[in-house]
Parts: structure tokens; sequence; C-alpha cells
């Protein structure tokens, strides 16, 4: 028996080093591409050993693209959409979670099918609606569509369910007002389900594409992902420019998640919750 539970674990380690080593390369081999020359990247054998050219390649990434105004915008518009939409996604979810009202599993379930809307198919509508306002290729065309976000609503939601009701009916017998009760009760009890909001809507604004390439139409406010695939052109494309962007790309959000993997998980655990 115990033999067996030796192998096991054996067996149990080595599927966790492959699966490891399977989701770090494609960062290491990024990376390795980011110091070489473009001609390199595709040599055979494959070079995996880092070369002299990181510098280089950031240099000319940055004559191509301008690396300082479009890291700018897109830290610019994740700060502010993270924090913007992590409020009302929060409050949202408070309401559905602690007030009785008429039509909130309806309401509550609309936002649950909204999200099996395509994404595609709401473009042109939102691309009208920007049009009309006269918010084409600005950042609140690019921050606001997408605040009250369904997934994180659920999520805020479903945490929230397991914080006993009778603790906010103590706090409002003392006099507490909602407001308080708020701030100073539920957003203390929740801070893993808002560390793991926080990030899932970092990583959505951080990679989004689609959208800031539709109304966007100016590279002086080009988001890093935009940017980027204007790398991408009809002759010639140097793959070391392109490695050097995606490595200053997946950076901030590998850092992100690691300053706040522990609460990610906590709060992502907390969606099991009943009511």
């Amino acid at each position: 028996m115990m033999k067996t539970n030796r192998v096991g674990s054996v067996l149990k380690y080595v599927l966790l080093i492959v699966g490891v080593f399977v989701s770090l390369f494609p960062f290491y081999w990024a990376v390795i591409g980011a110091t070489n020359e473009s001609g390199k990247i595709f040599a055979k054998p494959p070079v995996l050993v880092p070369g002299d050219r990181f510098i280089t390649n950031i240099v000319n990434l940055n004559e191509a693209i301008g690396i300082g105004r479009v890291m700018f915008n897109s830290v610019f518009i994740v700060v502010i959409y993270t924090t913007l939409s992590l409020i009302v996604c929060t409050m949202a979810g408070y309401a559905f979670a602690k007030f009785k009202f008429k039509g909130r599993s309806t309401l509550f379930s609309m936002f649950l099918l909204s999200m099996m809307v395509p994404y595609h198919a709401m473009l042109i509508p939102l691309f009208k609606m920007m049009a009309a306002w006269d918010w084409l290729n600005t950042y609140q065309a690019v921050i606001l569509p997408n605040l009250a976000y369904p997934f994180a609503i659920f999520l805020m939601r479903q945490n929230m369910l397991a914080i006993p009701d009778a603790i906010m009916e103590a706090g409002r017998i003392d006099g507490v007002g909602e407001w308080r009760l708020f701030t100073k009760i539920i957003i203390p009890s929740v801070k893993s389900s808002l560390a793991a909001t926080a990030i899932f809507l970092f990583m959505y604004q951080w990679n989004n594409f689609l959208w800031p390439l539709i109304v966007l139409n100016t590279k002086e406010m080009y988001t890093l992902p935009v940017a980027l695939s204007s790398l991408f052109g009809l002759s010639r494309i140097d793959y070391g420019q392109v490695m050097a962007g995606v490595t200053l790309a997946t950076g901030p959000i590998i850092v992100f998640f690691l300053m706040l993997q522990r609460q990610f998980i906590s709060g992502m655990l907390g969606t099991a919750v009943k009511e």
C-alpha cells in the first residue's frame, strides 16, 4: 500500500511539473524572442537562450508605435475602468444579494442571459451610440460601455449571499445607515471577492482588443493590444519587436495576479454559495 501511494505521489508531481512547463514555456519563449533578432526566432534548431537584442528591440518598438504613449493609454484606461467597474458591480451585487424588491430574480436572470449574447452582436449598436454622442476616439468610449459587467456582478452577488442578514439587521437596529453599513460591514467582509473581481476586470480590459480597435482611430489613442497589431504589416514583420511588445504586455498582468492570487482563489471559491 505504501509503495502504491509513493508511486501515485511521484506520478502526481510529474504531471504537475509537466503542466507548469507547458504553462510557462510560452512566456519564456516570448522573453527569449524579445532578446533576439527576428531571424533567430524561427531558427532550426530553435534558440532557447537569451540574446543581446532586447534594448535594440525596445528602441525599435518605441519608434514603431510610441511605447510610452501606448502604455500610458492602456494603464490609464485599465485603472479607471477597474476602479469604476468594481464600484458599480459591487453595489449591484449587494443590491441583488441583500435587497428584496419586485422583479429582482427576473432582472438578475436578464443579467445572466446577457452573458450569452455574442459580443460581436453589440458592436454596431455601441459604435452608433458612441458616434451619436461624439465619443469616438476618446477614453470614455473604451471605458464606459462595459462598466456593469454581468459576470463581475454575479461574482459579487454570490459572495455577498454568504453574509448573514442578522449582522445587517443588527447594524440597522443600532442606527447604522445603509451607506455606512455597506462600506463598514459589507466591503470588509468580501475583500477576497473584491480582489478576484478586480483581477478579472483588470485582465479583461488590459487584453481588450476588438472594441478599442473599432472605436479608436489615431495612434496617439491606441492601447497596447491595438498598437501591437499594427506591427503586423503586409511585407516584413520584425518578430523581435513583437516579442518585446508581448513581454511588456504580459508583465503587468502577471504582477497584478501574483499580488492578489490568494484573494483571487478565495473569492472564486465563494461563488459556490447558494441562496
